[in-house]
This record gives structure tokens, sequence and C-alpha cells, in this order.
């Protein structure tokens, strides 16, 4: 930020509620920031630029200027909160609010997504060991899943972990005795 008022009214409100501020000038933050505060009307538009902070950090712009191709510049940036400039001494705690929460769904999706495209890739595996017993242990597909359940859960591990065991060893992985 260039300038000094908004730079002042931000300072007292952060110090205010004990934010240490570090200063980040021309060259990448020196430190782990746990928010950025951006002020977006001082970047080029050209592209979106490449922060040099964990893509989990919330961003908080500050912005005035309010063109559409600043604007789509601004939403490319994925800023969790923003302030309306001329700075005021209001504001500032609802957006820090706004982007820890946001911050913190945004890391809860992602942990979601890598779950859920795990359990996916583990699919295969799976199916695989359902044909592997239906074909070897004359099972049908449910009775081969029921036990490949019934054994991870005997074994205390996931069924993807048990599946990708049975389709390792062709098999010879032992399994629940009764299969239903």
């Amino acid at each position: 930020m260039h300038d000094e008022r908004e730079l002042g009214i931000i300072r007292r409100q952060l110090n205010r509620l004990g934010v240490q501020i570090v200063p980040w000038g021309d060259g990448p933050p020196t430190t782990e920031a746990d928010v950025v505060l951006l002020d977006a009307d001082l970047l080029p538009i050209e592209q979106v630029p490449a922060l040099p902070i964990d893509p989990t950090t919330p961003i908080i712009a500050l912005v005035g200027i309010e063109t559409p191709s600043r604007l789509k510049w601004l939403l490319d940036l994925k800023p969790a909160s923003f302030l309306i400039k001329p700075i005021r001494s209001a504001g500032l705690y609802s957006a820090l609010v706004m982007a820890f929460g946001i911050a913190q769904q945004r890391t809860e999706a992602i942990e979601r997504i890598k779950h859920l495209e795990f359990r996916v890739k583990s699919r295969r595996l799976v199916i695989a060991a359902i044909l592997y017993l239906m074909e070897h242990r004359k099972l049908t597909e449910a009775a081969a899943f029921a036990l490949i359940r019934r054994t991870a859960m005997q074994r205390r591990t996931t069924i993807e972990e048990l599946s990708a065991e049975i389709v390792a060893s062709g098999g010879q992985v032992p399994l629940a005795i009764h299969p239903s």
C-alpha cells in the first residue's frame, strides 16, 4: 500500500487486534503469513500474479478500481475477502473473520477432494479384488464384496487397503472364513 492514511488505519486496527504486521516490500515475504492484505490496485492486471505465499493463506484484497477487467483479474486471484477503498476504521475485523473462515472451508474442500480422488482411484483395486474372489472362490459379486468388507472390519483397515493386498498377493491374503 502506498496511501499513508489508509496504511495508518489498517495498522491501528491490526494493533488493536494484537496482530503482528510484517510489511512486504519489493521482494518475497521473509516469514510465513497467516493472512495477506493486498492492494489490488497496485498490481498490473496482465496476468494473475504468482504470489510467493502458501495457496491456503487467505488474501484480503483492497479494492478501489472497479473496472470489469480488474475485477475479473481479482477473481482469478481468489481472495478470501475484500475491503473497498478508501479504507475506514470499520470492516477490517469482518474481513479477517471472513477470510479465515473461507480459507478454512477451502482447505477442508481440498482435503475432501483429495480423499475422494483417492477413493475413486482405489475403486479399480476393489473391483479387481471382487473379480478375483468371484473367479477363484466362485462367489457372487455381493458375497465377494461382503467378504472383503467383513475382513477389512476385522483387521481394522479400509476396504481399499485390503483390496490392494488381495490384488498384490494374487489372493494369498487370508480372508474371513465364512463368506456370506
